[in-house]
């Protein structure tokens, strides 16, 4: 039975550490601080995080890939991170369905690595009882991200999909949910994971030269969709040599690669009826979420190190501590005083 925690007295703020940086750079510019989250108001929902995924667009972020904003915000303190997995810790007025002590995964527009955030309700849904604090932490954006991009890209039932850097954690993900959808899957991946992807149910093969003549040798008569979950031109030529309809190629890493070629750019949006979804698959156990390894929280430099050099099988998730709830009869009486 979990311990139970003290709960927070209405409308007061939290102070707690987050992961952030004040200017582009290698992960040594990350840092822990403690920041102020306040009380949810309306429909917004406080969470204390348990544990929250790391994922490339984090890297990129850190390192200064796309714009910051305005020139005079340069130094201020960003926090980064989407998924998350914790407790609900607060709730505002208009919340309908969830309570403190609710267990809890989604994602967070405003960084979720960090011990406590602050989200919309239709952020959130209900933690599985047969998936862990760490598994629900990795599903969420690695998730949404494969299944709508098989949504885009219209995989159906008998098509033959080819699927690049499918040992990742969106390209495994894209696996099991087309081999749920019916597709027969062809997937890339270094050597070493490629018992791993046929676990998943794929048929793997091998990155680096020759690559078109091995797929041509496992797709006689080509693919029907692609998905890149990796980048770089290989990955495209490739595609676009085995599937006629360019419009049933797209990647989720090189956009403007796939612009230029006439395939479609995969920008995805977080939306909750993918997650419900997600998370029935994986709670049941029709879907596998593999984390490649857990980092605690003030070692979240080391965490994007060890996601940069890539190639690993699975999600990498930070760690905010052990979990812990109310118990329920403070949970009713808090509900009350919010």
């Amino acid at each position: 039975m979990q311990a139970a925690i003290p709960l927070p007295s209405p409308g007061t703020s939290v102070r707690s550490r987050a992961v952030v940086y004040e200017r582009p750079g290698g992960p040594e510019v990350l840092r822990v601080m403690r920041v102020d989250t306040p009380w949810p108001r309306g429909r917004e929902v406080r969470v204390r995080v348990v544990a929250a995924g790391l994922q490339p667009w984090d890297l990129a972020q850190r390192s200064g890939w796309f714009a910051l904003g305005r020139d005079d915000d340069a130094f201020r303190p960003r926090p980064l991170g989407c998924d998350f997995a914790g407790i609900v810790e607060a709730v505002g007025d208009n919340v309908r369905d969830l309570l403190p002590g609710d267990e809890v995964l989604g994602w967070s527009d405003t960084g979720a690595h960090r011990e406590h955030v602050v989200v919309p309700e239709a952020q959130l849904v209900r933690r599985p009882a047969g998936l862990s604090w760490i598994q629900a932490a990795a599903l969420v954006a690695s998730g949404q991200s494969a299944l709508a991009a098989l949504e885009a890209l219209g995989v159906a039932p008998g098509d033959r999909l080819l699927v690049h850097g499918a040992a990742g954690g969106v390209g495994s993900m894209a696996v099991q949910l087309a081999r749920l959808r019916g597709a027969q899957v062809v997937g890339t991946a270094r050597e070493a994971n490629h018992d791993y992807l046929r676990a998943l149910g794929a048929t793997p093969v091998r990155y680096g030269e020759g690559l078109l003549a091995r797929l041509h040798a496992l797709l006689p008569s080509g693919a029907d969709a692609a998905l890149d979950a990796a980048g770089g031109e290989a990955a495209l030529q490739a595609s676009l040599a085995l599937v006629p309809d360019p419009a049933r190629i797209g990647s989720l890493v090189d956009f403007a690669r796939a612009e230029a070629a006439g395939a479609r750019p995969l920008r995805v949006r977080c939306e909750r009826r993918r997650l419900l979804a997600l998370a029935q698959f994986a709670g049941s156990g029709r879907l596998h979420v593999h984390v490649r390894r857990v980092f605690d929280l003030v070692d979240a430099a080391a965490a994007h190190r060890a996601l940069a050099q890539g190639h690993g099988c699975g999600k990498i998730v930070l760690w905010m501590g052990r979990p812990a709830a109310p118990a329920a009869a403070t949970r009713r009486r808090h509900r009350r005083l919010a």
